[in-house]
């Protein structure tokens, strides 16, 4: 069973520095449509036409959205896609569509500078842990013989990733390293291989 696990390509709110959350509308941008495509023909030429993989995706419009255009690469139909909320990014409740600057001159530091990750619990929403759970839950109710290919978020991928293959511990979860937008991982027996990364130069990486 492997595990392909990509990262939605940049949004709006991701070039404007702001919190997307899950509810608002945050199309991609121009940078991030030509991730989108980037991953999909990379993982073109590694599987090859349509492949036997199950695609899943968070039921966020930017992750649905770039699913779209990776299974247009890999011959797949659209409404092939699972769709499941559980690999929504990480609930940032009212901080959603807020400017970084304005929620960090409000409410001073919000994140752990050396693993950008949430030291504290946004107003109205999750904290790592809680991710965790609900991922573990999604884990656990997948086929063990299929592979899989998840098209989901920042924080969201970093938390999978570290309950496949493992990381430092953080608010009591084994959280993996970031991974810029646009990118996309294979997990096979606990080791993880970055296939894909298309960063675009000076752009913010880590934006939820």
């Amino acid at each position: 069973m492997r595990f392909f696990i990509a990262r939605h390509g940049e949004t709006v709110h991701n070039a404007a520095a702001r919190m997307q959350g899950n509810e608002a509308h945050a199309p991609l941008t121009h940078t991030g449509i030509v991730q989108a495509h980037a991953m999909g023909a990379r993982l073109a030429a590694l599987l090859g036409s349509r492949p036997d993989l199950d695609i899943w995706a968070s039921s966020a419009g930017r992750a649905l959205q770039t699913a779209a255009i990776v299974a247009e690469h890999l011959g797949r139909d659209y409404f092939e896609i699972r769709v499941d909320p559980r690999l929504r990014e990480i609930e940032v409740g009212d901080w959603a569509g807020r400017l970084y600057r304005d929620i960090v001159a409000e409410s001073g530091p919000i994140l752990c500078p050396e693993r950008y990750a949430f030291t504290v619990r946004p107003p109205g929403g999750e904290v790592h842990r809680e991710v965790a759970a609900r991922l573990a839950a999604w884990l656990a109710a997948l086929p063990a013989d299929r592979d899989v290919l998840a098209v989901t978020h920042g924080m969201t991928s970093r938390v999978l990733r570290g309950l496949l293959a493992g990381g430092a511990p953080f608010d009591g979860v084994a959280l993996a390293d970031s991974v810029p937008q646009g990118s996309i991982v294979q997990i096979e027996d606990g080791l993880e291989t970055l296939l894909a990364c298309y960063e675009k130069a000076g752009a913010p990486n880590d934006s939820i």
